[in-house]
């Protein structure tokens, strides 16, 4: 090692090897891996004048000669940055593949896209246990963190899947936006230094025209904006044909969680009213497993939407003009909350090593549909029992469900319920829209 950190020295420049170290020491006790080449091995390039350490962009420069060199102060920031972060290696977002799902707007000038690098090197892999067997002793790293070690490959019925825990995808998110903003902050100010520069300094004009030397060490000033229901109202058919419309998304802070830039339009699938902006990550955990099937099964995430962040989720699902006029929700979600809600009283327990345990897995299917209520018939059922004793648990009709779930809002969420009812909107259709079907069951299409 060339130089020494010296723990009193924070302001000072320190090359990118000693900064990989430094990186690794203060990042060792952290819930998230990382690797010991955030800063230099690929995708990481010093020469584009900035690389990416956890959400966070640290700008590099050329100190003497061809060296490379970083603020020790800024690798700091972003280890303490990334080690705030809580995971929980249960809580899985799935990230590929999807089939049929629309390939999302790329900048070729912010090489990180995390999403497809890891899509590419899995399919040319073959497998995540060939990725982690590949290359031993040249850690692979997005944003300095080590994406192999957290990956969980899952396999049912021959297909094969990819999850990474949510935190680190909402970090990802984070540093690919905060990449995106900060190329696009530099070229302004290139392009600006390239207009304002005298004659009598050619030499630093072009120096910031071709990157050679950064223009300034902050990262971009702009952040996503909160959503104030821009787009309350509109049709989702409409608005995702005009053209930019995912690019203007992405100007919005997510509506739920209120940290990440938002991705995806999420709306109501019966009514096709927009809700609203979110991140990949709740979009993710919003979706019901199984999604738009004559069936679902209730995982623990989203069970989840149910107790801790009950508030938010009834408040954003009612954003639909649809569902907030009659009080009710989507079929799949009021489905879910039949189950996890209405029959959670009948839900069998089974001795476990620590109390009892609830047994298997809620499913709740439904034949007919909610536009004739009469013969929509919701049937929750146990998967999974370990004695294999437990099957049908009840029969709840469509308006039974509708009615108990009103009722339950009006006592959970009584803001979210004062402003639902019939009268609250006048000129929704008088038969909603039906179900979109999702032929393949795992494209995200529809969002």
């Amino acid at each position: 090692m060339s130089e020494r950190v010296m723990p009193g020295r924070t302001d000072g420049l320190i090359t990118l090897d000693v900064a990989d170290a430094l990186w690794v020491a203060l990042t060792a006790g952290g819930a998230v891996p990382t690797t010991s080449e955030a800063l230099t091995r690929s995708p990481a390039h010093a020469r584009v004048g900035y690389v990416l350490l956890g959400g966070l962009v640290v700008a590099t420069v050329r100190a003497r000669g061809d060296q490379w060199s970083v603020r020790e102060v800024e690798v700091r920031r972003a280890a303490a940055d990334l080690n705030a972060v809580r995971m929980d290696r249960h809580d899985l977002v799935r990230i590929g593949p999807f089939r049929g799902a629309p390939r999302q707007e790329c900048d070729e000038e912010t090489p990180l896209r995390w999403r497809q690098r890891i899509a590419g090197e899995l399919r040319e892999l073959g497998s995540s246990e060939r990725a982690a067997r590949h290359e031993v002793g040249r850690p692979s790293h997005l944003a300095g963190v080590d994406w192999r070690r957290i990956l969980v490959e899952q396999n049912r019925d021959g297909t094969r899947s990819w999850w990474l825990p949510r935190a680190v995808v909402r970090l990802l998110d984070a540093a690919e936006h905060a990449e995106t903003q900060w190329v696009h902050a530099a070229r302004t100010r290139q392009a600006n230094a390239h207009v304002a520069e005298p004659p009598s300094h050619p030499r630093r004009a072009r120096a910031a025209v071709d990157g050679r030397q950064p223009t300034s060490r902050q990262g971009p000033t702009t952040s996503p904006r909160p959503y104030n229901a821009e787009l309350e109202g509109q049709l989702y058919s409409v608005l995702s044909r005009k053209p930019g419309t995912s690019r203007k998304v992405t100007q919005w802070a997510c509506a739920v969680c209120h940290t990440a830039p938002a991705t995806v339009l999420d709306h109501c699938h019966e009514h096709d009213y927009v809700r609203a902006p979110l991140c990949q990550s709740c979009n993710t955990q919003e979706r019901p497993d199984h999604l738009y099937s004559n069936d679902i099964r209730v995982a623990n995430r989203y069970r989840r939407l149910f107790d801790t962040d009950t508030d938010h989720w009834l408040r954003h699902w009612h954003r639909c003009p649809g569902c907030r006029a009659r009080t009710t929700l989507p079929l799949p979600h009021l489905a879910a909350w039949t189950a996890h809600i209405a029959c959670q009283s009948l839900r069998p327990t089974h001795r476990a090593p620590r109390g009892r345990k609830p047994c298997g897995v809620l499913r709740v299917s439904w034949t007919g549909s909610q536009q004739a209520p009469r013969s929509c018939l919701l049937t929750v059922a146990v998967d999974f029992c370990p004695s294999g004793e437990h099957r049908l648990l009840a029969q709840v009709p469509y308006r039974e469900a509708v009615e108990r779930f009103r009722h339950w809002l009006a006592e959970t969420a009584p803001t979210v319920a004062a402003a639902a009812g019939p009268d609250r909107l006048d000129d929704l259709p008088a038969q909603p829209r039906p179900v979109i079907v999702d032929t393949n069951g795992e494209g995200l299409a529809l969002f």
